[in-house]
């Protein structure tokens, strides 16, 4: 009996914990995530994968368009690759619920000096739907890019997308590979941690995930809503998984030029920290 009812209290706890999940803002804790994301060779990396998947595809949409690209930045954060879109001439919504990342993102186009197409929201996405709601036209190319792990509901994401992405759109979906926590801690001997089976990361400033989606999960919500995958990239395939920097690992040039390399081939990129899937609507 003892037994049973320590069942039903974890049981408890764990619905409680599901119960009282929300959206996660970074507001607090932007200089941090600055630093720790973009600080270094790692986020160099994630934005070199991200630039050369994004910035092919976009520039083959717009001239078969022959227009520039109406783009939607979902929980863009500190919105480099949005940015950067605009400066070749695309318009961009940018929005994010934290406005101390949007205001960080906004010091870097301050310092363009041309005029660039953006629009920004400081809200939960939700909530653009009513911003959103005189702007007749939809969006070419819709980036959300390390936002599905923090949302409480990751899966009703789709919803929106297919609410406000043209008939021939694109989606960027770039989200924490959760096998690459796994395969991380095997590496670095922390079995402890991988045996605790309650482990919760202190997200008062980790920025590991307690509730990362899986990319079958992922693929799942795609097929459901008729989208076709593009491509699919890992970003940081093998940097984060080697404690000993020796030879080529020294040279951050060489390095990025090597995660480039393997981002795109089978098996190396699923072992990615974050996996990238870029998908079209079915014709």
């Amino acid at each position: 009996m003892q037994n049973h009812n320590q069942d039903i209290n974890h049981s408890q706890k764990v619905d409680a914990e599901e119960t009282a999940r929300t959206d996660r803002s970074f507001d607090a804790i932007a200089d941090h995530f600055e630093k720790k994301v973009y600080g270094g060779l790692k986020g160099d990396i994630r934005l070199a994968v991200l630039r050369r998947d994004i910035f092919e595809y976009s520039a083959q949409m717009s001239q078969t368009l022959g227009r520039p690209l109406r783009i939607l930045d979902v929980g863009a954060g500190l919105a480099q690759i949005a940015i950067e879109l605009a400066t070749q001439g695309h318009t961009l919504v940018i929005n994010d619920i934290s406005a101390n990342m949007l205001e960080k993102a906004k010091v870097s186009v301050d310092q363009n000096k041309g005029k660039l197409d953006i629009t920004w929201y400081v809200c939960p996405y939700q909530e653009l739907e009513e911003k959103l709601a005189d702007k007749t036209e939809k969006f070419d190319l819709i980036m959300c890019h390390a936002l599905l792990e923090w949302l409480a509901e990751p899966a009703a994401v789709m919803d929106f997308f297919d609410r406000h992405l043209t008939e021939n759109g694109a989606i960027s979906l770039c989200f924490y590979n959760p096998a690459s926590f796994d395969y991380r801690n095997l590496i670095m001997g922390n079995f402890n941690l991988l045996d605790n089976t309650e482990y919760k990361a202190d997200n008062k400033k980790s920025l590991t995930p307690n509730h990362p989606v899986a990319k079958e999960e992922v693929e799942s919500w795609l097929e459901a809503h008729h989208y076709h995958t593009v491509l699919t990239s890992g970003l940081r395939v093998f940097h984060d998984y080697s404690p000993l920097k020796r030879g080529g690992h020294n040279d951050p040039e060489a390095v990025i030029r090597m995660e480039l390399r393997y981002s795109q081939l089978e098996p190396y990129k699923w072992l990615g920290r974050y996996l990238h899937i870029l998908a079209t609507r079915h014709n």
